[in-house]
């Protein structure tokens, strides 16, 4: 018996519409002529899904009863025994009631399939279980009920019902979703933009590697060997050293810059072990490529440039990430290209990055010596004394009459190699022995050092002058070569040093940085104005290196400390000095600007006050010296019910007063950074009822939706409750009549938040960031709304405890702030 067909619906949150698209596609299938049965579905009260129902086959449930709960299942042996060619069963991630068939519903679809049944399904995204935890860190909200990856990746096909977030937010808030007196509550938290946004790319992502998956069966089913970019892939091959966490950094950076690449990191063994790397570094590496997101693989071959390249193209890499050789030119000479070059010439359309690291060569500049290392004079004094013996056998051995002329340029040939490999005084020296030894075993009279013919003193004496050309035009070359390696080491540097300025780099700390690596220091300091700037490095603990101060013009020196200077390396520090010079004066310059702004912003907060003081302060203070003034007057007699009115208008106007000038006074206090706070833990359910009272609102004025449950919120409570008076006064006014404002608190991760809500005409969006300015009324200018200070302080109160206060727009029309603070830890 062929297996049905298996198709499911997948959705990033509930109230997308699975279950609605699955319905439309019973009726799709029956109207095709298709048996198509109900097995089970929850409409969830919501008309639209239910009227799908209508014409269709349902399969009559069953019930069971679990402590005291009646419970409606799916009926599997009824279904089976129907045997219709499509069932349309819900929620595949169900738990069934205890003493069902199977403990899971979607063990049920599996018995189903068996009996050739085809089956609709659906599932949402945070029922998945390699993706459980990851939904947790997202929503804070644990999943019981889950699926196992493969039973999902097992289905035929998989379709997601994608929805905008701030779609899905209306249809919540439109009560299409859940009924209304948790719509609010949902919106907070479950249901919050940064969720759903999150859940949304989840789903996604997750298709995507299952569609990633068929796409590499289909390519190693049809033999296809090419790269097909469906998706950046990056791999970093890991030689197995510390420079690993290099070059696994790099290559998730180039991951990083397209949405959806994948890092795979590749360490290549060698099947006789002859290559060992270090076992500790490996398992670090594999764990920051676990941690960033990545998979690490480790494969063996004979070749580690054809494993890498064979590796890369299994997995359908993009990009191939190696790190610069460690092996000397020397040993890359004698032993072939390197790795890196051997992989650029077979990877074929695969880009290929070669990294720099601190296991390969540095950015130190090469030290002038002599025209010749060390190492290559004594190298051409060796070959003089191995060499100039055995060709001095070889020759006398097969000596001739006829030879002589031949043995002088054979002779001629190797002063001109010890020449090149050791220069002039090897060269110089292998040429005096030479001529002795012609003299003495090959110019008559033979073994003696003694010479018949004065052509032939002639000849030895142009044999010395040719071979000390020679070894001056080595020596000269190579003097030649060693600068410009030396200049382009300069040019790189200071490249480098530009780059990471460029990049964003801090100016000194890389110029700092950068002069210890190119002069080889143990440490670089950065003195200016009696301050100590920035010090690269450290000092070694013995204190035998050597100081070299260079004065940053009357102001400053830079200390190096490390290896005695060169003549050769002035030039590129006075260049470095120079470099630092100016970018000091630049962080001076930089500072006095900022000092400006700070005043200009000073200013400006200074001369709104004076224009408050001028003109909101006018009304009442005019009011209550009016009303004082009255009381004094002793040419009317005021009656005992105009007396109090007057004292009630000097008390209301003086005590609005007061509070415009805290007001003021608070934000010249957080202006200056010297607002009191005293943070503690305080629970959200003790401020909002005292926030109520300080403005006489009552519970059918207001909303209340604040668990005591929650946990304590890490703030100033008094601030917080100035906060949450504005907050609340402001959503009062502006809400429309027969609307009430609701204030509602939840809690997520770290976080309490503490929302309140009004149906009023909102912020425009362009206006949103001008509300937190002070002095600010978004063209409300009746003289009973203060002097505009009420959100800017709200900010800078909910600022200074640490937390965030933000504007968002309500469903349906509104606006919500949104009070944040972090939990108080016990």
């Amino acid at each position: 018996m062929t297996d049905g067909i298996l198709k499911v619906f997948l959705g990033a949150a509930p109230g997308v519409g699975k279950t609605f698209a699955m319905l439309e596609e019973g009726w799709r299938l029956a109207e095709r002529g298709e048996d198509v049965l109900v097995g089970i579905v929850k409409t969830h009260d919501r008309e639209a899904t239910a009227r799908l129902l209508d014409g269709l086959e349902v399969l009559p449930r069953t019930h069971a009863t679990h402590r005291s709960v009646d419970l409606e299942e799916l009926d599997l042996d009824a279904l089976i025994a129907r045997k219709p060619q499509w069932a349309l069963i819900d929620e595949l991630a169900h738990s069934n009631a205890p003493g069902s068939a199977h403990p899971k519903r979607w063990q049920d679809v599996q018995q189903v399939l068996a009996a050739g049944i085809s089956v609709i399904s659906t599932v949402n995204i945070q029922h998945i279980e390699s993706l459980n935890d990851v939904v947790q860190s997202i929503t804070g909200v644990t999943q019981r009920e889950t699926i196992p990856d493969s039973v999902l990746r097992a289905a035929d096909e998989i379709e997601v019902v994608d929805l905008a977030p701030e779609a899905l937010r209306s249809r919540l808030a439109s009560g299409l979703i859940y009924p209304a007196g948790t719509i609010d509550a949902a919106l907070s938290n479950y249901f919050r933009l940064g969720n759903l946004t999150a859940l949304r790319e989840l789903a996604l992502l997750w298709l995507a590697d299952g569609v990633d998956a068929a796409l590499q069966t289909y390519r190693s089913e049809h033999g296809i060997r090419g790269k097909w970019e469906a998706r950046e892939r990056v791999v970093v091959a890991l030689p197995g050293g510390r420079e690993g966490e290099t070059l696994i950094r790099r290559g998730a950076r180039i991951a990083a810059r397209s949405t959806g690449g994948q890092l795979l990191a590749v360490h290549v063994a060698s099947p006789d072990g002859l290559r060992e790397p270090d076992p500790a570094a490996l398992v670090a590496q594999r764990a920051l490529v676990e941690t960033l997101g990545g998979s690490y693989h480790q494969v063996l071959g004979e070749s580690t440039p054809a494993a890498l390249v064979e590796f890369a193209r299994g997995v359908n890499a993009t990009q191939l990430v190696i790190g610069v050789s460690r092996r000397s030119r020397l040993t890359a000479l004698l032993t072939g290209q390197s790795i890196g070059a051997t992989v650029i010439r077979s990877s074929g359309d695969i880009d290929v990055h070669i990294v720099t690291h601190a296991a390969a060569s540095t950015l130190a500049l090469p030290r002038t010596r002599g025209a010749l290392t060390g190492r290559r004079v004594l190298g051409g004094f060796a070959l003089t004394v191995v060499g100039l013996p055995l060709l001095t056998w070889l020759l006398a051995t097969l000596r001739t009459p006829e030879s002589l002329v031949a043995d002088v340029l054979a002779f001629q040939l190797l002063i001109v190699i010890v020449a090149l490999v050791g220069g002039v005084w090897p060269a110089l020296t292998a040429a005096l022995i030479t001529g002795l030894a012609v003299d003495y075993f090959f110019v008559a009279p033979l073994y003696q050092l003694r010479i018949a013919n004065p052509a032939q003193l002639v000849s030895l004496l142009i044999f010395l002058v040719v071979a000390l050309l020679v070894s001056i035009v080595v020596d000269q070359a190579a003097s030649r070569s060693r600068a410009a390696t030396r200049s382009a080491a300069e040019a790189e540097t200071l490249a480098n040093v530009a780059a990471s300025i460029i990049r964003g780099e801090n100016a000194v700390e890389a110029l700092a940085n950068r002069m210890r690596e190119a002069f080889g220091m143990s440490s670089v300091t950065v003195e200016y104005r009696g301050e100590r700037v920035y010090e690269a490095g450290a000092v070694s603990p013995g204190g035998a290196d050597i100081r070299t101060r260079v004065e940053l013009g009357d102001d400053g020196s830079v200390v190096l400390t490390g290896r005695e200077l060169q003549a050769s390396d002035r030039r590129i520090l006075d260049a470095f000095v120079a470099q630092t010079e100016a970018a000091l004066v630049q962080r001076d310059l930089r500072s006095q600007a900022e000092g400006i702004l700070t005043l200009q912003e000073a200013d400006r907060l200074r001369t709104a006050l004076l224009a408050a003081v001028g003109h909101d302060l006018r009304t009442p203070l005019s009011a209550a010296v009016a009303a004082v003034s009255s009381l004094r007057s002793r040419d009317i007699a005021w009656s005992d019910k105009d007396r109090d009115e007057l004292l009630e208008t000097a008390e209301i106007s003086l005590d609005r007063l007061g509070h415009l000038v805290s007001d003021l006074l608070d934000a010249s206090r957080l202006q200056a950074g010297v607002l009191p706070i005293a943070l503690t833990g305080v629970g959200l359910d003790e401020v909002v009822p005292l926030a109520l009272d300080e403005l006489g609102l009552g519970n059918h004025q207001i909303v209340v939706d604040v668990s005591p449950d929650l946990p304590p919120a890490l703030c100033d409570p008094v601030l917080l409750q100035r906060v949450v008076v504005n907050l609340l006064s402001n959503a009062v006014r502006y809400s429309p009549v027969g609307s009430t404002p609701i204030v509602a608190a939840s809690a997520f991760a770290s976080r309490v938040e503490l929302r309140v809500i009004d149906r009023g005409p909102g912020i425009p969006a362009a206006k949103l960031e001008e509300a937190f300015q002070p002095f600010q009324r978004l063209g409300d200018i009746d003289n009973t709304t203060g002097v505009g200070l009420g959100l800017a302080l709200s900010n800078g109160f909910i600022s200074a405890m640490g937390g965030t206060l933000e504007a968002e727009d309500t469903p349906g029309g509104g606006l919500t702030m949104v009070i944040g603070l972090p939990v108080a830890v016990s």
